[in-house]
């Protein structure tokens, strides 16, 4: 009881300090200090590109389009572009995400990568806290790239040539169970791509407006042009596209959402209804300034503040909102609910997450923090479970472990405890006694031996400490 007291205490102190400091601290600019490059070598597995907090769109280029240290989609020691994507996973050693590629090029549209790609150079490279610019060598294109919670915004600057194209690609990187894609109107396509890859059955919806009319379009299947009377293609695993524009500046904002198209328009309009890429640009720096204010660190040493910063920053960049501006969102049974009084998360990593980064939100990031274990119970109620390790609503079963335990416990002993607490316990219970991974043999005899199951001395400690 005395612990508990004194946690109370010193978070009550703590919230206090933060809230006197809180204009000041808002005027200051934590952003120069993040690097999203850091990370993006060796086996960091992170990428560079455009993302709010916890956002649902990351709006990153794709540089690797497979191995270990192709996770993030993207590797420091790459050279060339495939296109920009408009969901990324940080940190992770499993690939999946990478979906919705854009990319412009000049001259004859075409349906290879290795075409439409480009060389890159870092010298030609700027990647801050919600922002990301780099120039594409081959055609001689700038592509600037920023983003809102669920819309990435993009402007390309051609350098002249006759034929500005940009290609949409539904096929990079994943299998694809199902696309589909749809003209609108001459400024605005949607569609869907459904995949399998880690998450196995994920679900992108996305509409895809244009600031300028297109002169000229073409869908390809299976990479065979098809009749350019066809405006509407469902049903197919390898659906691409272009789009030809007379401008030398084309900007595309790109919507998503797991539950429809029209999710993902009603998200376009409520979050990016203009075109002012420099205004959407400075609210994305703006909102990363007061996530990143959440901690003060004063120092003369500025490598010292862009490794902290930048670490910050990468703790906040997930987990990730999984639901529409409406509350709308895809659950665990594959059903479209609605969140109500909460916010819906997703990709939760816990076996990486459950030592540092959850006991780091609940005392910096409450209120997400409830959220968090909000979405959790949501995931037991309408998918049986709590969440091992949860990517687009679908679960992994990676690693080992069922820590959503101790995070919720960890949460409720600091004082955050707005939740169904007789639902949470009724949830831990069923995560700690059910036929699964070698538990029914752990209550048996109190730890598990070799022949009771793989990693047996591995699952002892992690089941323990859970």
């Amino acid at each position: 009881m005395k612990y508990k007291q004194w946690v109370l205490t010193t978070l009550f102190l703590f919230s206090l300090v933060s809230l006197s400091n809180h204009i000041l601290l808002a005027q200051k600019n934590y952003t120069q200090y993040v690097d999203p490059l850091i990370g993006t070598g060796g086996h960091g597995h992170t990428y560079p590109g455009a993302v709010l907090p916890h956002g649902m769109v990351q709006l990153s280029p794709d540089t690797r389009l497979d191995g270990w240290d192709g996770c993030g989609g993207y590797h420091y020691s790459d050279n060339y572009i495939y296109g920009f994507t408009h969901t990324h996973l940080s940190g992770t050693g499993v690939s999946d995400y990478g979906d919705i590629l854009l990319m412009p090029m000049t001259g004859e549209p075409t349906p290879d990568n290795k075409v439409y790609g480009s060389k890159f150079s870092h010298a030609n490279e700027k990647a801050n806290a919600g922002f990301y610019s780099v120039k594409l060598e081959d055609e001689n294109i700038l592509a600037e790239l920023t983003t809102t919670t669920r819309v990435g915004l993009h402007r390309y600057t051609f350098s002249g040539s006759e034929k500005n194209n940009v290609i949409l690609d539904l096929k990079h990187r994943d299998e694809v169970i199902e696309s589909s894609l749809k003209i609108i109107n001459i400024r605005t396509i949607a569609g869907l791509r459904r995949s399998k890859a880690w998450a196995t059955n994920q679900y992108v919806y996305f509409v895809i407006e244009f600031s300028k009319p297109f002169i000229n379009a073409g869908f390809w299947r299976n990479d065979t042009l098809l009749s350019p009377d066809i405006k509407d293609i469902n049903n197919a695993k390898n659906i691409k596209a272009f789009f030809e524009f007379e401008n030398e500046t084309v900007m595309a904002k790109v919507a998503i959402s797991a539950v429809s198209i029209e999710g993902a328009q009603n998200n376009l309009a409520k979050e990016l209804p203009g075109w002012d890429f420099e205004k959407t640009k400075a609210a994305a720096e703006n909102i990363w300034n007061r996530e990143l204010g959440r901690i003060d660190v004063e120092s003369n040493d500025e490598k010292k503040l862009r490794t902290f910063y930048t670490a910050l920053y990468h703790t906040a960049i997930v987990p990730n909102i999984n639901q529409d501006v409406d509350g709308q969102y895809r659950s665990r049974d594959n059903q479209i609910h609605t969140a109500t009084g909460f916010t819906n998360y997703s990709v939760f990593s816990l076996w990486d997450t459950y030592r540092g980064a959850h006991p780091l939100y609940t005392i910096i990031d409450r209120e997400r923090t409830l959220d968090y274990i909000r979405s959790f119970l949501i995931q037991y109620r309408q998918g049986g479970r709590l969440p091992v390790w949860e990517l687009s609503s679908n679960e992994t079963d990676c690693m080992i472990g069922y820590h959503s335990v101790p995070v919720i416990v960890d949460a409720y002993m600091k004082g955050i405890n707005g939740f169904d607490t007789t639902l949470a316990l009724e949830a831990m219970k069923k995560s700690a006694t059910w036929n699964h991974l070698g538990l029914p043999a752990l209550m048996d005899h109190g730890l598990l031996e070799m022949d009771d199951e793989h990693e047996s001395v591995s699952k002892t400690l992690e089941y323990a400490y859970d």
